[in-house]
């Protein structure tokens, strides 16, 4: 039997075959991808979580494209200030230096809630003080008298931790010589014995313990000095009223920033992995002592705090570069954690 369709007939098939075209999943058209820019102001295993973003496309699955600018120090906040950049990482005193300014940002996430920052001595040199690695901090910074350190800048976390745990151990910050060196450069000085130790975080940091030339005098893993901890490091900040106009944006950024963190905390060997891609000049072992230090000062879920913000400004003004009126009143008008929660 033939079956002939009439043209009454025939519209009304090609019209239910191209409704039902429309409505399949396959010809649906792409989510429109968003765009955003983040600024770091250095390249540091402590902003791990922009590689992982990166490499395991944890950004991309939100629909956000996210293009990554290095502007050295102090100038990645700036960046946001100005309006060039949408997002920076930065340090707690970052923010509320700038809020004290009058400069409107806001924090959104805190990676890790203490400073992050080892100071390092020579063996030789805690051996023959027969340097006690258990006793209390203010015992143990006393061996910092009449030796030299480098730090990663004047004024910068490195430093600032420095100068405490000096003050705190009774030592004159005169009987300290500081020497401002970048990462790459304190180690080489260190090797060498152009200086006696050095303040740094992982990877740089692991270095000395890995090969056994150096120990620790501070260690933040066990929230040293601890009268100042926890500390907000690792901050995650834009302009306050940028979420406002763009919370889609905001959304699918920090949900990449947050995802990142859960995979480092949860997948040991696949961090490593993407540690190595991106540090391939450490060894295996500096690698995963790096990881385990940046393991242990992680908070979950990494909102921030008040305290946090105020325990920056304190070790800054504990070290000479604060005075107590430049406390802000209200630490927590600076704080957004809706994003991470």
């Amino acid at each position: 039997m033939t079956f002939r369709f009439t043209s009454r007939a025939r519209l009304l098939a090609l019209a239910l075959t191209a409704a039902a075209l429309a409505l399949s999943p396959a010809r649906a058209p792409a989510a429109e991808m968003e765009h955003t820019s983040l600024a770091l102001p250095t390249i540091t295993m402590g902003f791990l979580s922009r590689w992982v973003a990166e490499d395991e496309g944890l950004w991309t699955k939100q629909g956000l494209d996210v293009k990554v600018q290095v502007i050295q120090g102090i100038g990645s906040t700036n960046a946001v200030i100005s309006g060039s950049i949408d997002f920076a990482y930065a340090s707690g005193p970052t923010i509320t230096r700038a809020t004290a300014r009058g400069q409107h940002l806001i924090a959104l996430a805190t990676q890790s809630n203490e400073s992050g920052e080892f100071i390092i001595i020579r063996k030789s040199i805690a051996e023959a003080a027969h340097f006690n690695p258990d006793a209390p901090l203010k015992e143990r910074g006393r061996i910092l008298k009449g030796h030299s350190f480098a730090v990663g800048g004047a004024g910068a976390i490195p430093d600032v931790v420095l100068r405490v745990v000096a003050r705190d151990a009774g030592v004159p910050v005169n009987d300290v010589t500081i020497s401002p060196l970048p990462p790459n450069e304190a180690i080489a000085a260190f090797k060498r014995g152009a200086v006696d130790g050095f303040v740094s975080g992982p990877p740089f940091a692991q270095i000395p313990l890995v090969d056994g030339t150096g120990v620790i005098v501070s260690d933040p893993t066990k929230g040293e000095p601890k009268e100042y901890s926890p500390v907000s490091s690792g901050l995650v900040l834009t302009r306050a009223d940028f979420c406002t106009a763009h919370r889609s944006i905001c959304m699918k950024f920090m949900r990449g920033v947050t995802e990142a963190l859960a995979f480092m905390r949860e997948h040991r060997t696949e961090t490593l992995a993407i540690m190595k891609k991106h540090f391939s000049a450490y060894s295996d072992a500096v690698l995963e002592a790096s990881y385990t230090a940046m393991r242990a000062i992680q908070p979950n879920p990494p909102i921030t705090t008040a305290q946090e913000l105020e325990n920056g400004d304190k070790l800054d003004i504990a070290a000479g570069f604060l005075k107590e009126s430049d406390l802000l009143k209200d630490y927590n008008a600076i704080i957004d954690n809706q994003f991470v929660k």
